[in-house]
């Protein structure tokens, strides 16, 4: 309680604070922005995160300013172990997510690249559910006879998901400004039904068409950093770009302007304080990363429907799992499945799943490597590991494959892991170590360009999204075994399970 009063007290001195100086014609409005959110309720046993929490700062926050709005950046129908739950045979696939959204009355949403791993009749199904507007500058739905916008349809109307979105904003002393948003997504997940446009001709197309139609131009966007920079400077007018997609926070310059990102799974937000001269057209903005902790209480409306579809997991896994929160390994130290740790270094957590895709393959492969994106859990995990826990550290689940590749495709296919350090690309291994000059060893050894090495793969890792030339049909690949579905390699969860199990003996 002590926490919550002092919570209140600093956002109310820091509005008075800000209404005591504002200028006569000076306007302020907030932005909310949370990015990259696949969990509704708190992790680390409860210690960071959770959708009540961020609601419950933003009620506060608008008590104050009601000119505030909240913005999700992309990444939050997928993935989740939730998300993979089946209820009258439909998996729930976002489901969960749209309900909480709603209830926290978001003003909008921007599609992410995990948006589109939904098949497009459940992504139809979510964008129908939901009360909140959504908006894409470069992604368009293929359908059988055009490429067209997507669309919201309710029973009485059909909304198009707008290329742009403008807000009118008027404050109490009837001061008024418009803004407006753009916003882009990266094309890292193709699918048979979705377009995208060129990210930075589209932003630019869609620039144009609301500069004169607003006093000002923000960006909601879902791209890799590198890319947000160069649309700023392609469009340096844009004084904020609000994005997501690498999970971890940072309030990136460029030129006048700024990128910001949150922590993945709402463990931080961004506020945004806007101070806007409507005599002058400038704009200050003031941004904090703020924390969400157990510290800050919960809206309850959102705290009673996160806990309805906790109670629902728990008994469908039960379907899935026989006894989900059996202990399959107690581990000496806590095992890291932080995405900051599984996107930058060799794990623990790394070493076991790598172990396990080997052990799958009675250890008859030379090495094991997986991306570290697979890994979605981003939490420390307890030391009694259950089976539970595995499901949620691999919700997409998919099988685990043996590969014969040339010496030299793994070669390259490991500096590209590693160039790629920071993002889901980062390679975790099984046998494979980096020398004192920087060149792989496999059990020791350098890589023998002619070779033909045997590696476990997931299977996620064989479609090239995350490393474009790793297909079955480079020539580097020399066969792709996939396993059959009473083998252990067929679903890496239970390979785990069972690798773990097997230690226990």
């Amino acid at each position: 309680m002590k926490n919550q009063i002092f919570f209140l007290f600093f956002i109310m001195l820091s509005l008075f604070s800000c209404k005591e100086n504002l200028a006569d014609n000076e306007i302020i409005f907030k932005f909310i922005q949370v990015n990259d959110v696949y969990e509704i309720a708190p992790l680390g046993g409860g210690e960071f995160g959770g959708m009540a929490r961020v609601a419950h700062v933003s009620d506060s926050i608008k008590k104050e300013t009601p000119n505030t709005f909240l913005f999700m950046a992309g990444d939050f129908l997928n993935p989740s172990l939730l998300g993979t739950i089946k209820i009258d045979g439909e998996r729930i696939a976002g489901k969960q997510m749209i309900e909480v959204m709603n209830a926290m009355n978001f003003d909008l949403a921007t599609f992410g690249n995990h948006e589109f791993d939904l098949k497009d009749n459940n992504l139809q199904k979510r964008l129908n559910e939901s009360t909140f507007p959504w908006m894409s500058s470069n992604t368009r739905h293929i359908t059988a006879n055009d490429t067209v916008f997507f669309k919201v349809e309710k029973e009485n109307d059909t909304i198009s998901v707008a290329d742009t979105y403008a807000i009118n904003i008027k404050d109490a002393n009837g001061k008024e400004v418009k803004i407006g948003f753009l916003g882009v997504t990266l094309p890292s997940n193709p699918k048979d039904y979705v377009f995208y446009g060129d990210i930075y001709s589209e932003s630019e197309r869609a620039y144009n068409e609301l500069k004169n139609k607003v006093d000002v131009v923000f960006g909601l966007t879902h791209l890799e950093v590198e890319q947000d920079i160069e649309l700023l400077k392609i469009i340096p007018e844009i004084p904020l770009l609000m994005g997501g997609h690498e999970h971890y926070a940072m309030s990136t310059p460029v030129g006048n302007s700024k990128i910001t990102k949150a922590d993945a799974n709402a463990k931080t937000i961004y506020i945004h304080t806007m101070v806007y001269n409507t005599k002058t057209k400038g704009l200050v903005i003031d941004s904090e990363l703020f924390f969400i902790d157990k510290k800050v209480a919960s809206n309850s409306e959102v705290a009673a429907i996160v806990s309805k579809w906790l109670g629902i997991l728990d008994l469908k896994i039960k379907e899935i799992i026989e006894d989900p929160n059996e202990v399959v390994f107690t581990a000496t130290q806590p095992l890291d499945g932080t995405d900051s740790a599984n996107r930058g270094i060799q794990t623990n957590l790394g070493d076991i799943v790598t172990e396990a895709m080997a052990w799958s393959y009675n250890n008859e492969v030379d090495a094991a490597l997986v991306n570290g994106g697979s890994m979605r859990i981003d939490d420390m995990l307890p030391n009694n590991l259950s089976s539970l826990d595995i499901f949620r550290i691999l919700p997409f689940g998919g099988g685990i494959l043996k590969v014969d590749i040339k010496g030299s495709l793994l070669k390259e296919v490991l500096y590209y892991g590693k160039s790629k350090r920071g993002t889901g690309a980062y390679l975790q291994r099984y046998n494979i170590t980096e020398g004192l000059q920087g060149e792989w060893l496999v059990a020791g050894k350098p890589i023998d360009l002619n070779k033909t090495y045997k590696v476990a793969f997931s299977d996620f890792l064989l479609k090239g999204y995350d490393i474009p030339f790793l297909t079955p049909e480079n020539e580097g690949i020399i066969n792709v075994y996939k396993p059959l579905k009473d083998e252990k390699s067929f679903d890496i969860r239970k390979a785990i399970i069972l690798y773990l199990k097997s230690l226990n003996h």
